[in-house]
């Protein structure tokens, strides 16, 4: 072989796999291949949810002018000293300024002007007496406190000072920061695309959900959890197909432009009919096939030119495993968002011993009793039911043999 060629990936098929890849090794390639997007410009009416491109700079002062915070008279907070309830001061009223409609000309020294909140404070005035401390009558108010000069008053600058950084690159918008943003003036705002991902589920014995189903076939679990996934990530459902089991037409279905990543539930293992990784090795690149983890070891990954592809195993639990570790991770970093796991970590004592075996990573399901743990399933990929039985999981890294009564550790809570 000369020393430019690579070898050709193994077929396990009816063989099983000679090795498998560690964790850590899987992980070091998604972060290595899921570079950020580029960013694109959208509405700042439909920014909720996007990240951030850049760091976004103020390009006006909020508020942009002296403003009443209260309903009430603007006036000199000067000419107050002394007021009280036995020491009223009197105030001729000039007129009044509305949001949006300023009161016109000068306020002499000892009147006052009418305001309602948001109006823009009059030349010369400096504080806000609010109506229920000044009584007018007959074109005069009485004012029984005082007040002191820029009570009551928002200040040029007060909420955002002109060129000051207002939201850092890479933040996941929230409705509040597009209204901030909006509040500037952005009718637009440059944020990170989000990953385009195609989801291709094999097996011809697999039909969608409400189809008519014959006694040897099965309803599509996996793609309803693995779309609520891609969404919960950020990420766009570029297509979603079923394909069966038929070689050219998962190959046809793989190598169609279009998508940031790809998703293939099904045909990943080592069946006559797992197609999946030898066509990704000839269509592209295999980067690995088969990891040292329970459940989730047949999955696999690579990439089609700039496409990302993963290979999920079929059985549901070994699937939302497969996501969660290698293709969510992908997902999450490619639309910037943070690449660790989207779940709230808790602290808790393990109640029942948690078997592992040293050189492989458990994804163990957990059910939750007050500060204590005990393990829901350590084995049965394909008994989905035992993800909505628990409340979590708990990763047993490949160094372990498991956790003993006692131990504390980290759940991973589904909520």
């Amino acid at each position: 072989m000369r020393p430019d060629q690579t070898a050709a990936p193994a077929d396990v098929r009816m063989h099983g796999f000679a090795q498998r890849s560690e964790v850590g090794a899987a992980l070091a390639w998604v972060d290595a291949a899921a570079r950020p997007l580029p960013p694109e410009a959208v509405e700042v009416e439909a920014s909720a949810g996007r990240v951030l491109a850049a760091e976004l700079l103020a390009p006006i002062a909020v508020p942009g002018f002296q403003r009443a915070a209260m309903d009430g008279f603007a006036l000199r907070g000067a000419d107050t000293a002394g007021a009280g309830d036995y020491n009223a001061i009197e105030f001729a009223v000039q007129g009044q300024a509305l949001p949006g409609r300023p009161f016109e000309g000068a306020v002499p020294i000892g009147t006052a002007v009418r305001i309602m909140t948001g109006a823009p404070l009059p030349d010369g005035l400096d504080a806000v007496i609010p109506a229920e401390y000044a009584s007018e009558e007959q074109g005069r108010i009485a004012v029984t406190r005082p007040v002191a000069p820029w009570q009551h008053v928002g200040r040029v600058g007060e909420d955002i000072a002109a060129g000051a950084t207002v939201l850092a690159a890479g933040r996941r918008l929230r409705p509040q920061d597009g209204g901030l943003i909006a509040s500037l003036g952005f009718a637009q705002v440059q944020v990170l695309r989000r990953p385009r991902v195609r989801l291709l589920v094999t097996g011809n014995e697999v039909v969608a959900p409400g189809a008519p189903k014959g006694p040897w076939e099965i309803y599509d679990a996996n793609s309803v959890t693995l779309r609520g996934l891609i969404a919960r990530d950020g990420a766009e459902l570029e297509s979603h197909q079923r394909i069966g089991d038929e070689a050219q037409s998962i190959a046809a279905a793989m190598s169609a432009p279009g998508a940031d990543v790809i998703l293939i539930s099904g045909g990943s293992s080592v069946g006559s009919e797992d197609h999946a990784p030898q066509l990704l090795a000839r269509l592209g690149e295999l980067a690995l096939h088969g990891i040292a983890m329970r459940p989730s070891s047949p999955a696999g990954m690579g990439r089609i030119g700039q496409t990302l592809v993963f290979l999920l195993p079929g059985n549901p639990v070994s699937c939302l495993c497969a996501y969660d570790f290698f293709a969510g991770r992908a997902i999450r970093r490619l639309g910037g968002l943070p690449a660790d796991w989207p779940y709230r970590p808790r602290r808790a004592t393990v109640a029942r011993k948690i078997v592992s075996a040293v050189g492989r990573v458990d994804y163990v399901r957990v059910k939750l009793d007050g500060d204590g743990l005990e393990p829901l399933a350590l084995s049965g990929a394909s008994v989905l039911s035992s993800t909505t039985r628990a409340d979590g999981f708990v990763v047993v890294p490949t160094e372990s043999e498991g956790y003993a009564p006692g131990s504390e550790v980290t759940v991973h809570l589904y909520d």
